[in-house]
């Protein structure tokens, strides 16, 4: 086959995939008919159907816990997950980062090592950069995890750092993140209905979801889930440093509860789009789950329909339409930890 025929071919595969093409395949025409308002009505009609008669209890694995706030439900899962960082002496890379200091750019940095300046370290002699490397290296000890991601955050040669930002997780303990997501009633100022963060134990993630069954109950799902939160914490997120941290933030502010989310953030949405951004059609969450993991969800809700779901879960009192988002919402965080591997080993 020549390179005009494969070009051929790839071309008439790309347009048979899109639904306005004159002979659509029929993964077009599922995925246009998945896009359509009426297959969700329907769908959440085969929902009611499904559960009616049953309560919330009947889900797997959930029980109604009680907070200070009062009482709420909380669904737990456990899987296996096979998630190792092979140690990737991130300290002395940081050592060999010259641009972390001052007044130290691309050009210069080159020079320095030119001259034989190859860390930090050995700055340390530099009648220029003496002082600063000194402080540095003092300081560099003493820094949290969350004051190294700044450090690399704040460095105007982003996109080595951003790569480092990943290599950086080697410097916590798996156990310290929380993989997270919200879902709302809408997209600003408005209840939280769910809110599912996912943890690492030895062998395990444990997904823990906290569901929003009244209205009133919102403070008792946000208390739940910041009882999960401790000083040595890193928020794990797909949008969440725009979106989801901030909505709980302004949440805990109309319900007047008193709370620090000032932790350390890794928003995969920003590091998908820097290491694979090139190699996808786009950067969605669902897309880098088929694409690269081979996961493809069936009885998914889309996030734009979720309000009305939850508004017929509460109008016909039939837990039906939540149990999809609540699957939902438990493949995000769970997508989450993946996809934080699989950059640690492609930024290493």
């Amino acid at each position: 086959m020549t390179g005009y025929d494969e070009h051929e071919n790839y071309l008439r595969k790309v347009f048979s995939n899109s639904i306005s093409s004159s002979n659509p395949s029929e993964e077009a025409k599922k995925a246009a008919r998945k896009l359509s308002p009426s297959y969700f009505e329907d769908y959440k009609q085969q929902l009611l159907r499904k559960w009616d008669g049953k309560k919330l209890e009947d889900i797997e694995n959930s029980k109604v816990i009680s907070t200070s706030y009062g009482d709420t439900l909380k669904i737990t899962q456990k899987e296996k997950i096979d998630f190792n960082l092979q140690d990737n002496y991130f300290k002395d890379q940081i050592n060999s980062n010259l641009k972390l200091l001052p007044k130290i750019g691309l050009k210069t940095e080159q020079n320095l090592k030119d001259k034989g300046y190859d860390t930090i370290e050995s700055l340390k002699t530099h009648d220029r950069y003496a002082d600063r490397a000194n402080k540095f290296c003092q300081q560099i000890e003493d820094l949290s995890y969350g004051e190294i991601i700044e450090l690399l955050d704040n460095n105007r040669y982003s996109k080595k750092c951003r790569d480092n930002i990943i290599k950086s997780i080697s410097l916590t303990d798996k156990e310290n993140f929380k993989f997270m997501d919200i879902e709302t009633l809408g997209l600003s100022n408005v209840p939280i209905i769910l809110i599912g963060v996912a943890e690492i134990k030895k062998d395990k993630i444990i997904s823990s979801q906290y569901f929003l069954r009244q209205i009133y109950e919102e403070p008792a799902v946000i208390e739940a889930y910041m009882s999960h939160l401790d000083e040595d914490s890193v928020h794990v997120t797909f949008n969440g440093k725009s979106f989801d941290v901030p909505y709980i933030r302004n949440r805990c502010l109309s319900n007047r509860i008193n709370v620090n989310l000032r932790l350390p953030h890794l928003d995969l949405m920003y590091f998908a789009k820097n290491l694979w951004g090139n190699q996808l059609p786009n950067c969605q969450l669902q897309t880098i789950e088929r694409e690269l993991f081979g996961i493809e969800r069936e009885g998914d809700v889309p996030g734009q329909f979720i309000p009305g779901y939850y508004r017929d879960y509460l109008d016909h009192e039939n837990i039906g339409p939540i149990v999809p988002i609540i699957e939902h919402n438990r493949q995000d965080i769970v997508s989450l930890a993946s996809f934080l591997e699989k950059m640690y080993e492609d930024v290493n």
